[in-house]
């Protein structure tokens, strides 16, 4: 039998990114930025350690690959016993066909001669690009726009043949969402095996992780999570240090799995959905303050039996099904060691292994060996504790940094003496690491206390100006040096991070009162600019960007609504309303505006005409979906009089869009003359704002009414007038919503080639979208075409594609089923009906990309 094949960790595009390691660590930082930025999935060969041979390894993470990424400087690289070529070179011969970008660093006065023989060969080869490149900073943009054009240029050609192209990555709101690390873990491989080995147990449903802050909790629950996923396993990672309160925790679970908030039902039914029948292992991270969530994590587990979750907290749950795990300090070396037992020691390695982050070079002596097992003795092995005092290598020797140490511990903070001895340690830690910084880094750590999540730099230095004088991007990197902020890529979106810990201690510190404000602004002002650029050519750049910052986005809106600000608040709300569709947090953003009623009502504020009429088209719109029995055609009708009181017509025309759903919508029939009128003047009024996006939208249902009374050739029109309004925006979803329909339109009138053309090209779009939504729109669509050319197999597998996932995903067919249903009717009545079936079941364990490469052959 043959052996199972070695999976990279990942099932996205993949770009095997070649090169010498010790040489061009930088660099490869660099490229894996750039990949990601993409949001494309890296594939190098130092973060899949394996239990594998190393060639074997590389072999296989290369045949799994997409495309081929070289970068070379003066290093040939090492040559195993028994072979002729290095694995450097071994790499680009077996990337084959494989598109390659080949990146050469100069100047490089000492590249070896067998390296200079292979660039000769590589120059020669005709279906590479080959460029050269000075510092990692250019590298990052060479790769970042060379990515770029090859899947613009791959994406155009695929689209002219109507065939789908290798598919882009998925939507922000799927995947696994395990947090990115940069260092190694050290030390923690017993306490990893044995969590595996928990979490595979029948018995043990829930696998909590405990122990007090900075231990490595989180760390190590990464890296648990990363081997679920390397190893094929289902596995996703909600963070839930930045979640306010235990109803937000089901939102935070759901965004991490891939499941929309449309607001379309309940989401607690919508999560059940997307998981049944799954092994899937849930991460549910910094739990301690949300415990009274553990009511909705016990139904969850009793109706979803394949579920297991791993919760790290500083407390234990308290459930039946749960196992504890706590966990220990990494082992300290004993005061007595040789010099052999302490280079062995894990406090030991991972001191040394952030020193040398700091202090490039750095390498463990025989002189300084006992001074550093001293310090991590000191410090009782505590990760964060050892990584904080490691930072100050940059400035202090390893004497210094303990006889510093030494005084910080005896001198514990604002009476915090009562604290566990681990808890005083590390806060002691933290407050020398503090004193260490000049006034201006410690002002700029007190003021980033007010961030709820992780934060861009834009975000960071316009809080920074509540400080006069500040020069922040030296205060910045002082903080990064010191380990008390953390740089991460999110999606492509670099952000600073702060842990828990160090959050807590720098709140407690004195920050102008103005930070606070300052934090509020930026974000009201960031979504009033996302919602003005949304609805054109840059509108991923700005989902990808506003899901970075989400905490902080959903922060804001609760800080303006805990303080009255309900104006404020209902302007916040209503500029995220498209990244919220978009996002699938619609039935977020409708129970914080369904409180701005009640809290307004109950505190006897008279609200503004326009927040009222937010507050209820958030409150009506949205609960037309999610309770069909609630007449909400008063409140629809309300908030567009509001709307246009308050002289806002495109807020006017958006609920008039939304009321004419609901009156086609209606349980005792759908009222068509009414919807015309209030559909017609939606278009008027979008129209008469400039909005283009709007009219686009609202051109869509009225298209749909006239498919349902027959008039496919009206229907046609409005979906290319709204094609051509999307399109003269550069607006994607917009472009996507208008082509798809069009096809339908189409595919009526008995064009089946535009049908087709149309289908797949919309999916297409939604793939590069990573709109999921669309993507099950453009499966139906493909599958329709495909019945009516009487291919049932491929029909029934794109069919089953797209349910499994709008129930992944919580997405609903939204009256999709009466465009389709025809076609498969035709399908059944011609006896197909048992291949369609089968087919269907087939298409529902495939992902989107599998079932489109099964049916292209």
């Amino acid at each position: 039998m043959a052996p199972d094949p070695i999976r990279t960790p990942d099932q996205r595009l993949r770009v095997f990114v070649s090169s010498t390691l010790g040489e061009l660590q930088p660099e490869r930082a660099a490229v894996r930025e750039a990949v990601e930025r993409l949001r494309l999935a890296p594939v190098m060969f130092e973060l899949g350690a394996r239990p594998h041979p190393p060639r074997s390894l590389y072999r296989s993470y290369l045949e799994q690959s997409d495309i081929f990424v070289g970068i070379y400087w003066q290093s040939y690289g090492w040559i195993g016993p028994g072979e002729e070529i290095s694995g450097l070179e071994d790499e680009y011969r077996l990337s084959g066909e494989m598109p390659s970008l080949i990146y050469i660093k100069a100047p490089a006065p000492q590249r070896e001669e067998r390296l200079s023989a292979l660039l000769a060969r590589i120059r020669d080869d005709d279906r590479v690009s080959y460029k050269s490149f000075r510092d990692p900073a250019e590298l990052r943009e060479l790769v970042s726009n060379d990515l770029s054009t090859l899947l613009a240029d791959r994406f155009d050609a695929a689209a002219r043949a109507s065939v789908v192209p290798p598919p882009p990555p998925p939507s922000a709101a799927a995947g696994t969402g395990i947090p990115s690390s940069f260092n190694a873990i050290i030390g923690r491989a017993r306490d990893r095996d044995e969590i595996l080995r928990m979490l595979r147990s029948p018995a043990a449903r829930v696998v909590t992780l405990v122990g007090p802050g900075g231990i490595g909790k989180s760390r190590l629950a990464i890296e648990v999570a990363s081997a679920i996923a390397a190893d094929g396993g289902e596995v996703a990672f909600a963070l839930l240090e930045s979640v306010g309160s235990p109803d937000d925790v089901l939102p935070a679970i759901a965004r991490a799995v891939g499941v929309r908030d449309g607001g379309d039902r309940p989401l607690e039914t919508a999560l059940i959905a997307a998981l049944d029948g799954r092994d899937y292992t849930l991460v549910l991270d910094n739990m301690e303050h949300v415990l009274d969530a553990a009511d909705a994590l016990v139904r969850l587990l009793t109706a979803l039996p394949r579920l297991t979750l791993l919760v790290t907290s500083r407390s234990p749950l308290r459930l039946r099904a749960e196992r504890v795990y706590a966990l220990a300090p990494l082992r300290a070396p004993g005061e007595h060691d040789d010099l052999a037992a302490i280079e062995a020691n894990a406090s030991v390695a991972l001191f040394v292994e952030r020193a040398s982050a700091v202090l490039p070079g750095f390498r463990l002596t025989d002189t300084d060996a006992p001074t550093i097992a001293a310090i991590c003795r000191a410090l009782d092995g505590l990760p964060l504790a050892i990584e904080l005092a490691a930072a100050r290598m940059r400035s202090h020797t390893p004497q210094e940094i303990l006889e510093r140490l030494g005084s910080a511990m005896s001198l514990l903070v604002d009476g915090a003496r009562d604290l566990p001895a681990r808890q005083r340690t590390i806060r002691s830690t933290i407050q020398w690491s503090v004193r260490l910084l000049d006034d201006d880094a410690q002002a700029a750590l007190a003021a980033l206390a007010v961030f709820a999540g992780p934060f861009t730099r834009a975000a960071a230095e316009s809080v920074l100006e509540c400080l006069p004088g500040l020069d922040a991007e030296p205060a910045l990197d002082a903080l990064v040096d010191a380990s008390l902020l953390q740089q991460q890529d999110r999606r492509g979106v670099r952000v600073f991070a702060m842990l828990t810990l160090v959050r807590a201690y720098a709140s407690e510190m004195t920050s102008p009162d103005t930070a606070r404000e300052r934090w509020i602004g930026h974000y009201a002002s960031l979504a009033e600019t996302a919602s003005r650029d949304m609805t054109g050519s840059t509108q991923l750049a700005w989902l990808l960007r506003l899901d970075a910052e989400t905490e902080n986005l959903s922060a804001v809106l609760r800080a303006l609504i805990d303080a009255s600000r309900f104006d404020e608040a209902a302007r916040m709300a209503w500029a995220l309303y498209l990244y919220g569709w978009l996002g699938g947090m619609l039935g977020a953003q409708q129970a914080r505006m369904a409180e701005v009623l009640r809290r307004a009502e109950a505190e006897g504020v008279a609200l503004s005409p326009w927040t009222e009429a937010v507050a209820n088209y958030y409150a009506h719109a949205i609960t037309f979906w999610q309770h069909p029995d609630v007449d909400v055609i008063p409140g629809l009708t309300r908030a567009a009089d509001l709307f246009e009181e308050a002289g806002d017509a495109r807020g006017a025309a958006l609920a008039r869009l939304s009321l004419g759903l609901a009156l086609l919508a209606r349980r005792e029939g759908p009222d068509v003359a009414g919807a015309q009128e209030v559909l017609t003047r939606a278009i008027d009024g979008f129209a008469a704002a400039g909005d283009g996006w709007g009219e686009a939208m609202a051109l869509v249902p009225m298209g749909r009414l006239d498919l349902l009374l027959g008039d496919t050739s009206a229907a046609l029109d409005r979906f290319e007038r709204s094609l051509a309004l999307a399109s003269a925006n550069s607006e994607r979803l917009g472009i996507v919503i208008a082509q798809h329909h069009r096809g339908w339109a189409r595919l009526a009138l008995g064009d089946v080639d535009g049908a087709e053309a149309d289908f797949t090209e919309s999916l297409n779009a939604s793939l590069a979208l990573g709109h999921d939504e669309g993507i099950a729109y453009g499966l139906e669509g493909r599958a329709a075409v495909a019945a009516v050319q009487g291919r049932a197999e491929d029909a029934g597998l794109m069919l089953g594609a797209a349910a499994a996932a709008r129930r992944r995903t919580g997405t609903t067919d939204s009256g999709q089923l009466d465009l389709y249903a025809p076609a498969f009717e035709n399908l059944a009545d011609d006896g197909a009906g048992p291949v369609l079936d089968a087919a269907v079941a087939r298409g529902g364990a495939l992902s989107p990309r599998e079932v489109l490469d099964a049916v292209a052959h």
